[in-house]
């Protein structure tokens, strides 16, 4: 009789070209899998260098180092099955690879074959696609090797079935979007139900430069409903049997509720910002908290990114900064316990205004003298970043980098960008829900009141801009689903609105080419996913 075979499914967190280190991690959770009885461990998709590798894919060094890896994962699988995933040099090219280890020796190594190549993914630039299904037999049991992509698209996993397996596994690493883990579900449900095998999807959490692995492993039965299903962002191991009757069931105390959309988008932000800083080896976070909604958010992800302890505010006020965003400033700064310094740039733009004088003589006064404030608050943070080992958190959104609403080398400077691909009108949506947490940390007349750069007298963002609402709506449709124009209007939108915020749009790539990376969140943002020419004649009427 065929016995229940007992799986554990290992969320972790890898740094990526850490091999040695991703190594040590793996085999501190087999070992500890050994002490509960574990008859096979699941990993996720390249554990071994973490994902994506990039070009260090492209270093002669790589095939030894992971072969030396794999020869000591292959040695702590004397009494447990170990599935891990790794890339692979065969005779027709590199490979993203899948293999289950068990008493010492590989059962079977299976290459990806559906390499994505659309947003963040590149993989065909390094990897060539395998053709063939590997099923490995454990205690009786049969079981399927896939990878990541392999589980979104028709194929590969009808090839497993038709091999005899019995059960799929899905080694990922699938970084978040809004709305992602539901496109899960429904996707391997759909797989689940159609082939009448239960699948086992583990994926990895963690931040990686603009990306965010959320985690949020589950397991699916032969019906597709889910029965096992991991944190988000937290590094996790759920253990669950599969069955003789080929059916799988929870056996582990691991098993979490999916949270909203908005918990999950700001775990997503505070998660990016703690790998990032903390993986780069930085001592914290300095930050302009300047009075406003986009500081006052950012400084929140910080301080739960990081601790109070680790992140220094500054407010850098001017004579157009108002009484009001000096209080504010101070009373999140006070109920959130960071550090908190007020530096004044009047001298030094007073500095720099009688240096030029004599070049703007006679010329009137415009967005320069706006742009100058932003530069000596810039050149501020920065002194403090250098002096003290803390990376400047700039505090900028994506509405604001979409149009150009930002100075280079002013608030652009920094190391990291927490909310550069979180719309203004989302901004607003996640400090209420910051707030719902644990009381007012962000003052409420910083939600509430018209959204200022307070670089000008009475100045308030839609003087310059359209409402939010509806820069915002214009924005989604034309970045995140390359509508024209002509079409954004005809969805009722004014003309003139349209074609100035599209204009915007497309002269500004030449600064986004120049802000620091951060967090990705939705499925287009500016960096990897959106990839246009700074030169370039096209008109965006049609």
């Amino acid at each position: 009789m065929t016995e229940s075979l007992h799986i554990a499914m290992a969320q972790c967190n890898f740094l990526v070209g850490d091999i040695a280190g991703n190594c040590d991690r793996i085999i501190n959770e087999v070992n500890k899998a050994k002490d509960r009885g574990v008859d096979l461990i699941v990993f996720s998709e390249l554990a071994l260098t973490g994902y994506p590798p990039e070009d260090l894919l492209l270093r002669p060094s790589l095939q030894p180092r992971v072969e030396e890896a794999l020869v000591r994962v292959a040695e702590v699988s004397d009494d447990i099955a170990v599935a891990i995933g790794f890339p692979w040099q065969e005779e027709r090219g590199l490979t993203n690879c899948a293999a289950i280890w068990f008493q010492k020796r590989c059962l079977g190594r299976y290459a990806k074959q559906c390499l994505p190549n659309y947003q963040v993914f590149d993989e065909r630039r390094y990897f060539t696609k395998g053709k063939d299904s590997v099923v490995v037999e454990l205690k009786g049991h049969r079981i399927g090797l896939t990878i990541c992509e392999d589980i979104w698209h028709q194929g590969p996993a009808e090839q497993s079935v038709a091999a005899g397996a019995e059960a799929i596994l899905n080694l990922n690493a699938s970084p978040f979007h809004l709305g992602k883990q539901a496109e899960r579900y429904e996707k391997l449900s759909e797989h689940a139900k159609r082939l009448g095998v239960p699948v086992i999807y583990v994926n990895q959490i963690g931040g990686q430069d603009e990306l965010v692995f959320d985690g949020a492993s589950f397991a699916v039965n032969k019906e597709g409903k889910v029965c096992l299903q991991l944190p988000e962002y937290q590094e996790s191991c759920g253990d669950l049997t599969l069955d003789s009757d080929g059916q799988i069931s929870a056996i582990s105390d691991s098993v979490s509720a999916h949270q909203d959309d908005l918990a999950s988008l700001y775990g997503a932000l505070v998660l990016g910002v703690k790998d990032y800083v903390n993986k780069n080896r930085f001592k914290g976070v300095v930050l302009g908290l300047s009075g406003g909604i986009d500081s006052a958010l950012t400084l929140a992800i910080a301080v739960d990114a990081l601790g109070a302890d680790r992140v220094e505010a500054v407010m850098m006020p001017f004579q157009y900064t108002s009484d009001m965003s000096k209080e504010d400033a101070s009373a999140q700064a006070r109920r959130m316990g960071v550090r908190y310094h007020n530096l004044s740039i009047s001298p030094m733009y007073d500095a720099f205004m009688s240096a030029l004088a004599d070049n703007f003589q006679g010329l009137p006064r415009d967005t320069t003298e706006e742009n100058l404030q932003s530069r000596c608050r810039g050149v501020l943070l920065m002194a403090l970043s250098n002096k003290n080992g803390y990376m400047v958190l700039t505090t900028g959104n994506k509405s604001e980098m979409a149009v150009g609403y930002a100075t280079l080398y002013g608030d652009m400077a920094g190391g990291y960008g927490a909310l550069k691909d979180v719309y203004k009108t989302l901004v607003f949506e996640l400090a209420k829900y910051r707030n719902s947490i644990e009381g007012e940390i962000i003052p409420e007349r910083v939600i509430t009141r018209p959204p200022s750069a307070e670089l000008a007298p009475d100045q308030i963002d839609e003087d310059s801009l359209p409402p939010y609402p509806v820069l915002d709506a214009i924005l989604k449709h034309y970045i995140e689903d390359d509508m024209s124009a002509e079409a954004i209007i005809a969805k009722g939108f004014d003309d003139a609105d349209v074609m100035r915020v599209l204009r915007l749009v497309d002269l500004n790539e030449y600064k986004r080419r120049q802000a620091p990376i951060g967090v990705r969140v939705t499925q287009r943002g500016f960096g990897r996913d959106r990839r246009y020419p700074i030169t370039n004649g096209w008109k965006a009427g049609i």
